[in-house]
């Protein structure tokens, strides 16, 4: 499985329902299990964004189809980075020439 970082920002749709935000983040984590995924971390933060999510996905397809689906839904606005683990991180350097 692959590692994504999603930046995540409240639209004004988004902050208007703020409290509506856990029914939201329970909808998504089902979603993204049903594509063969898994939140394996969710961070309510301050500073320049107001949620961060750590999370895995199959492919790249999978982890595009799902931060495309939230944006649909018009309450966030996304950011995601591709994170490569400190195995892969390594592996990726030693192959340097």
């Amino acid at each position: 499985m692959s590692a994504y970082i999603l930046l995540m920002n409240w639209t004004d749709q988004g902050v208007r329902h703020v409290k509506d935000s856990p029914g939201r983040l329970d909808a998504a984590k089902k979603a993204l299990k049903d594509e063969g995924g898994e939140f394996k971390h969710v961070f309510l933060t301050m500073g320049a964004y107001d949620l961060i999510a750590v999370y895995e996905a199959p492919d790249d397809a999978v982890a595009a189809r799902f931060t495309m689906q939230l944006g649909m839904m018009g309450n966030v606005r996304t950011q995601t980075l591709k994170a490569f683990p400190e195995a892969a991180y390594r592996e990726i350097i030693n192959t340097l020439k």
